[in-house]
């Protein structure tokens, strides 16, 4: 389905210069509970931030990286995320989601081609909005791990991500609170709150432009 990277892109650069899926597709991978959280965290106040699907080639399927975030970082403690972190100043966001994929997990940023952004998701518990930003490689770059905030690096499929089976809900325990918490489950690995949202709107575009 996804086996030919330079067809999608041109598909996915389409259809990026269009409406996006936006709120209602991070709906779908929204936390629920009885008793409503409260976040001293605002949209006005939000704390500008990037990530990156890094497309590539690999075994006749297009694949993108996820990293385990380590317990030496200040936000996310071993939760599964994108490639990315907070903007420095003098930087346009689609920057800041190169360079962070280049410290955090060594992709040289001359190899990765922008194809374009998602929605923003802000999130509430950090105060960041996350600027999400897809690109490509024409073959699996080269990495070196920052071990100092990625404990762990792996790959889904587009494939995995379109795959409905891979995606479920459970329910957890959360800030003291019961929650009902969906995420898509990728090799044993449970990838839920805002990069669940990303990945919802990111696989709804993908179902759109490869039926």
């Amino acid at each position: 389905m996804f086996s030919a990277i330079e067809p999608l892109i041109e598909s996915l650069t389409m259809r990026l210069g269009q409406p996006l899926p936006g709120y209602k597709a991070h709906q779908i991978s929204r936390v629920q509970t009885d008793t409503p959280f409260t976040f001293p965290s605002t949209e006005a106040h939000a704390i500008p931030a990037a990530v990156m699907i890094l497309l590539f080639p690999e075994n006749g399927e297009t694949h993108f990286f996820l990293t385990e975030r380590s317990d030496s970082v200040q936000h996310h403690k071993g939760q599964i995320s994108l490639p990315g972190g907070a903007w420095e100043k003098g930087e346009q966001l689609p920057e800041t989601a190169i360079r962070e994929t280049e410290e955090e997990i060594g992709v040289n940023r001359d190899l990765i081609q922008l194809v374009g952004g998602l929605t923003p998701f802000f999130t509430p518990v950090t105060g960041f909005m996350i600027h999400p930003f897809i690109g490509w490689c024409d073959a699996r770059p080269e990495t070196i791990l920052q071990d100092n905030e990625v404990h762990k690096l792996f790959t889904a499929s587009l494939a995995d991500l379109v795959n409905e089976d891979n995606f479920q809900s459970e329910k957890w325990e959360i800030r003291g609170y019961e929650a009902t918490v969906p995420f898509f489950k990728f090799k044993g690995a449970k990838v839920w709150g805002a990069t669940a949202a990303i990945l919802s709107e990111f696989k709804i575009i993908l179902k759109e432009v490869v039926p």
